[in-house]
């Protein structure tokens, strides 16, 4: 799989300017909208921050989005980083978010569907905030149908 045939433009670098930050004791803090506080600023969460302002702009509501939550798969405890609820309360989008020098490889798609047969969401999504991966997982042959541009979702 050539993953640079399916990179979508998503220019979350964007939303940096909409993120609320502050210093305190010398650390760098990001304020984290769903969570409602702040969280110290570290590369990943400046992604998974800007990730979060892009799906509020693509139209899907706050309250259907749930941040860093833990996951039981195979009896091992994960981290998800984003997951969007559909209008049924049901994982629509899963989202993976990676730090902007972490190259987005079939290990990272391994690790979002690993995730994904948890809380069978229909999309995936992963992003570096550079790179960004859209898909859709189909069950059937067990395989990823990428986008090569944002789909038409059930908002």
């Amino acid at each position: 799989m050539n993953l640079s045939d399916h990179h979508i433009e998503l220019h979350l670098s964007d939303y940096i300017g909409n993120i609320s930050t502050k210093v305190q004791n010398d650390r760098k803090y990001i304020f984290d909208p769903i969570r409602k506080k702040y969280l110290v600023l570290q590369p990943e969460e400046l992604v998974r921050q800007t990730c979060i302002l892009w799906m509020i702009d693509q139209g899907f509501s706050r309250n259907r989005l749930q941040v860093e939550k833990l996951i039981k798969i195979n009896g091992l405890t994960r981290r998800f980083d984003i997951v969007v609820y559909d209008k049924q309360v049901r994982p629509y989008i899963l989202v993976e978010c990676k730090a902007p020098d972490v190259r987005i490889d079939q290990t990272t798609f391994d690790q979002i569907a690993s995730y994904q047969m948890a809380l069978n969401a229909p999309y995936l999504m992963v992003s570096n905030g550079i790179s960004n991966y859209l898909a859709q997982m189909n069950h059937e042959v067990k395989q990823y149908r990428f986008f090569n541009e944002i789909p038409s979702w059930e908002k």
